[in-house]
């Protein structure tokens, strides 16, 4: 019988056929679909950010109008009225509302508390108004025979009169 030497440095390899190629990279479906995953995501957490934010600033707005409540009704129990309605827009009745607080000290001392970021003098006239935290100028509306002020923010969208006005009734 005779014996057969195989060297295994000259044995060549073969991989089993399967029917498959191998893989090396990743195909344009699988990115596409990877990055449909990452959009849904990203969009689910800037809706829920905007959320959180929006909520946040209601929050703030609240407070800021309980503040300027607490104020009115110092000015009403010092001068026996409250405040009137004076300028066309938002902004002179905002700068108004701020002036006649600040007249008088019980009310002072309750503006003071609100953020200085809400309360800016935009128009340059040397006159601070008072914003929401949105941005906007908060409005004031009185009209004899009202038991109280009301103040108005335009709310997120920034624009007064539409669906998303927020009041302090």
């Amino acid at each position: 019988m005779q014996t057969m030497k195989t060297d295994i440095r000259h044995t060549i390899y073969e991989p089993q056929v399967t029917g498959h190629r191998p893989r090396a990279a990743v195909t344009l479906v699988e990115i596409l679909i990877v990055l449909a995953i990452i959009t849904i995501l990203a969009s689910m957490v800037i809706g829920m950010a905007t959320h959180i934010d929006n909520q946040s600033r209601g929050r703030s707005l609240e407070n800021t109008f309980a503040l300027l409540e607490s104020a009115l009704q110092e000015y009403h129990e010092y001068g026996g009225a409250f405040p009137d309605e004076v300028g066309a827009e938002p902004v002179e009745r905002s700068e108004a509302l701020y002036e006649r607080l600040n007249s008088i000290l019980s009310s002072r001392k309750i503006m003071e508390q609100i953020s200085n970021s809400l309360i800016e003098d935009r128009t340059e006239n040397d006159v601070p108004e008072i914003y929401d935290p949105w941005g906007t100028v908060l409005d004031y509306l009185y009209a004899e025979g009202d038991n109280f002020p009301e103040l108005i923010s335009a709310g997120p969208d920034r624009i007064f009169d539409t669906a998303d006005d927020i009041t302090s009734r």
